[in-house]
């Protein structure tokens, strides 16, 4: 498939982009600094401004599908307002460019822990994560009301960070609204196999207008 990755040379697009690679499919990497992306055969490195919905239109026009990996970056001062302008400009961006697909990662915040609680709202949630998971789940009842595109919203694992890098086993369990928890009560995943996750779910399509979680 040709694919348009947003956030290609981050964390999770790095992953995303190896394991869409690996599976032969077609990328045109779109991120703020293009040449930090690998040279590679099936890669289209494009520079584009995520806070400008014409420019995201251009980028990712001919695709079959698009993937937000976006990230405001966490030490940015401006990272609730951002991340919000800059999400729902690649939403409609997308649709500006006649993409009908549309997957974004977003946070483990807004997943919920009991009836009513979400885990941001929970006292152990960390604080310095707490400006960028408000905007993913603000985010996300946003893109609920979306009636043209067929979006998916992947909330990765309560734990999904580079001390879980360099693993892929190619296997997770899903949910929906509520974080998974292995036999020790942890919600944990690589971010190879959130990348696995991605790829499937563009392969399969089990979660259209849904949020989803996965972990191990």
């Amino acid at each position: 498939m040709k694919v348009a990755l947003i956030g290609a040379s981050g964390f999770v697009g790095t992953a995303i982009l190896n394991e869409l690679l690996q599976r032969g499919h077609i990328v045109t990497a779109i991120a703020r600094n293009p040449e930090k992306i690998k040279k590679a055969e099936n890669i289209i490195a494009i520079k584009a401004n995520v806070l400008n919905e014409s420019e995201v239109a251009e980028a990712v026009k001919g695709n079959d599908i698009v993937i937000s990996a976006y990230n405001a970056g966490w030490a940015n001062p401006n990272l609730y307002n951002e991340f919000l302008e800059g999400s729902k400009s690649i939403q409609a961006g997308v649709k500006k460019a006649g993409v009908k697909r549309l997957i974004v990662i977003g946070g483990a915040g807004s997943l919920y822990v009991a009836d009513g609680v979400q885990l941001i709202d929970t006292p152990q949630f960390p604080q310095e994560y707490k400006a960028g998971a408000s905007a993913a789940k603000d985010y996300l009842n946003f893109l609920k009301e979306e009636k043209e595109l067929d979006w998916s919203f992947l909330s990765p694992a309560i734990e999904m960070n580079h001390s879980t890098s360099g693993i892929r086993k190619g296997v997770y369990r899903t949910g929906l609204e509520n974080p998974v928890f292995d036999a020790n009560n942890r919600s944990i995943i690589s971010v190879e196999d959130i990348a696995v996750a991605i790829a499937d779910e563009i392969e399969d399509a089990k979660h259209n207008r849904q949020r989803f979680t996965v972990a191990y």
